[in-house]
């Protein structure tokens, strides 16, 4: 990989780690409501997660979408409708959980397991392989880029999280808490119109 081609890389996966989506919203609303170390399950699942998810999809599975788009659009679908479930979740949230029975911090399996209904993981799986792979040390890269996006991950999820906990305090006044579980659920369900604006 040429230095310009990786630093083009490392622009990529910061951008698309750092910005609003669906992860953020939820690490942002899990850090409030739960506290840092509660959501770092949460965390270690984003991160080994989409790693997985972006070898899998470098070493084949998103051809498998290129001749069945039907697959596809109902994994979207299906991600959109978990996710509005979620964003409800988020919602109807009236205290912070942090050990209240009940109500739970996403776990690392859970967490794992949402890549793959997150239209901005796909978005961001598909557009770098396609984009920054190199044909002649295809397999070398496809394992570069998903090292440099799980590690672009500790920090990015950390940011949304601590950010979270930073203003748990003042968050502490319960018409407060429901404001922001509210907005945080809306948010999230924002989060899905990118993925489906063009269709």
């Amino acid at each position: 990989m040429s230095f310009d081609l990786f630093w083009a890389l490392l622009i990529f996966t910061f951008v698309m780690t750092f910005t609003p989506g669906p992860n953020t919203m939820m690490l942002l609303a899990s850090g409030v409501n739960f506290g840092f170390r509660a959501t770092v399950p949460h965390m270690t699942g984003i991160t080994l997660g989409f790693g997985l998810m972006t070898v899998l999809v470098g070493m084949g599975l998103g051809e498998i979408f290129k001749v069945y788009p039907v697959l596809y659009t109902a994994l979207s679908y299906a991600g959109a409708a978990y996710m509005i479930y979620l964003a409800w979740k988020i919602a109807m949230t009236r205290k912070m959980g942090e050990g209240k029975a009940g109500s739970r911090p996403m776990s690392f399996l859970q967490a794992a397991a949402f890549q793959w209904v997150n239209p901005k993981a796909w978005v961001m799986a598909v557009t770098a392989i396609t984009t920054y792979t190199i044909p002649s040390a295809y397999t070398v890269s496809v394992l570069l880029l998903t090292a440099i996006f799980m590690a672009m991950a500790v920090p990015g999820c950390s940011v949304w999280v601590l950010f979270g906990t930073g203003v748990r305090r003042w968050l502490e006044n319960p018409k407060r808490l429901r404001i922001f579980n509210v907005t945080m659920g809306i948010l999230l369900v924002l989060s899905l119109v990118p993925a489906f604006w063009h269709g």
